[in-house]
């Protein structure tokens, strides 16, 4: 049994703890280590509806929030929040990661070079774990996540998974179905697909998918710097003329031509990438140039032992999050590539250019990179859930039953309110963002229509498909505009855990979270998760919502 909690002011009106667990859930009497948690608690403690669980990506969750925190602070209008760091989190390794992009342009010589890179992190990483090191997958986070829930006193989770945290939710779905409450999953990468290559080809059809839409977003608007150029054609012009002169020394090749176009096709880059492709086909491909990742993939192709410290720090990591922890050995853990040797990689590279020949092919790049040069180790790797029994029986059961909305809060979310504004999502007045732990003055809680009861009876064991049948208490979020975890790969999860929810919005990864940011609050995606979470209602099938982030973004 967890011990209770002992949360102390940590700044930002957050209150901060350490839950003790074991490395290795299979072996609870070994090692131990901890997982920092932060709680931000709900701005009106009279009509909290427990605690929701929140992990966002593959970085610090906890300082990802204190950096951004309209990303879920919203959430804290209904319930105490708590931010679970995921494995990895609370490790600094000596040598960060390099930055997977950088390899998209390089030959084998870089290819060598960055394995050297990766292993020298990877060996930091392991003198930093110590005895944690061996505990680094998702199936041991989905159990810190139980415990957690314990300690909470919550007799089911109510959880909000983005990137690492939608496969830690698959996790916890696959090990405790019956103790899930309410989850929403967004930016999903695809843990039921065991094939490699599938995944790859996932990644780069969605990629390529991304220039088709910049495509269309071009044609449509009139003052898009391409001037009436077709965007596809343009890319191949470029690609044909390539090397291009970049500056006065510096030339792009024509993979590094589609490297820059695809690190620019983000929505928010839009207009900037239109720019440059414009400026290279009339001969300067300077501003082309600053779209590739900051060291130039071709300085890695140098002859001889390359230092790691300095490959490492030449440019930037994945995310400024994500910097020098160990988080990226724990994505190696949960999606092992086997991949190491260079001619290996060049022959799936040769299928995943048949599929994706302009941009989409760099993607298996940029997948294989993030775990090049990382030691095999205790791994959970990709695999359709298991439809068992759980390895032990669920707590209390708990059920959902319906409780009549005070009479000071019937207004649902998704109904509009006297100023003519949709649910739980309305700006304050000014725009701005509350301090984390206030109360946006003004707002008012949607109607509470259900809430959790513990039933009597220790509950019964139960199939994992019929119990999340019976539930229906998942929701997935997948986005078209997704390269990063495509809507396939959402599809797949969704229909992999009976009773599961698709909702697709057109757009990208984060949404959810980047919504938040740009104070998007009365968005269709925001309002359905919010309904769903607050109210148990799911939206209907079939449900899609549109893209909701590229005006505020780029125009």
């Amino acid at each position: 049994m967890p011990r209770a909690l002992d949360w102390r002011d940590c700044g930002d009106g957050l209150r901060c703890a350490s839950l003790r667990v074991p490395v290795d859930w299979g072996r609870p009497g070994g090692a131990a280590t901890s997982v920092d948690v932060a709680l931000l608690p709900a701005q009106d403690p009279s009509r909290r509806l427990g605690h929701i669980v929140v992990t966002l990506g593959y970085g610090s969750t906890v300082a990802a929030v204190r950096a951004r925190p309209d990303t879920v602070s919203e959430l804290a209008r209904w319930f105490d929040v708590v931010l679970a760091e995921p494995r990895g989190a609370g490790v600094r390794c000596a040598t960060p990661q390099p930055d997977p992009a950088r390899l998209e342009a390089a030959g084998r010589g870089g290819w060598r070079a960055f394995a050297r890179a990766g292993a020298a992190y990877d060996r930091s990483c392991r003198r930093a774990a110590g005895a944690a090191y061996a505990g680094l997958t998702s199936w041991q986070a989905a159990h810190d996540l139980d415990a957690l829930r314990t300690a909470l006193g919550e007799s089911r989770l109510t959880y909000l998974g983005d990137s690492a945290g939608a496969v830690i939710g698959q996790a916890y779905l696959e090990l405790f179905a019956g103790r899930v409450g309410r989850m929403y999953l967004e930016g999903v990468a695809d843990h039921t697909e065991p094939g490699l290559e599938a995944r790859l080809l996932s990644r780069a059809r969605a990629a390529e998918a991304m220039l088709r839409e910049f495509r269309s977003w071009c044609a449509a608007l009139p003052a898009c710097p391409l001037r009436r150029r077709d965007a596809l054609t343009a890319f191949d012009d470029l690609v044909r003329r390539a090397p291009l002169r970049a500056g006065e020394d510096r030339v792009l090749t024509a993979a590094q031509v589609a490297s820059a176009v695809r690190n620019g096709l983000d929505q928010g880059r839009r207009t900037e990438l239109a720019q440059a492709m414009e400026s290279a086909l009339h001969g300067d491909a300077t501003a082309l140039a600053t779209l590739l990742p900051t060291a130039p993939a071709a300085s890695l192709a140098s002859a001889g032992p390359v230092p790691s410290a300095s490959l490492a720090s030449a440019g930037p990591v994945p995310s400024v999050e994500q910097a020098g922890l160990a988080t990226g050995v724990a994505y190696c853990r949960d999606f092992p590539t086997g991949v190491t040797a260079y001619r290996e990689y060049r022959q799936i590279e040769a299928r995943l250019r048949a599929a994706a020949p302009r941009v989409g092919w760099l993607s298996g790049r940029r997948e294989i990179a993030r775990c090049l040069g990382i030691a095999p180790g205790p791994s959970w790797p990709p695999h359709q859930p298991q439809r068992r029994q759980e390895a032990q029986s669920p707590p209390a059961a708990a059920r959902l039953e319906p409780l009549e909305p005070s009479a000071a809060a019937r207004l649902g979310p998704l109904e509009s309110s006297a100023a003519g504004r949709s649910g739980p999502l309305e700006s304050s007045a000014a725009g701005r963002s509350a301090p984390l732990g206030s109360p946006a003055a003004g707002r008012s809680a949607p109607a509470v229509t259900g809430r959790f009861l513990a039933a009597e009876g220790g509950g019964s064991v139960a199939r994992v498909d019929a119990v999340a049948r019976r539930a229906g208490r998942v929701l997935v979020g997948a986005g078209r505009s997704d390269a990063v975890t495509p809507a396939s790969g959402a599809a797949r999860v969704a229909a992999a855990f009976p009773g599961a929810v698709l909702l697709r919005h057109g757009d990208g990864h984060g949404a959810y979270l980047e919504q938040g940011v740009r104070k998007l609050r009365a968005s269709c995606l925001r309002s359905h998760v919010h309904d769903y979470l607050v109210n148990g209602r799911l939206p209907r099938p079939g449900t899609t919502c549109g893209g909701e982030l590229g005006g505020v973004l780029d125009g």
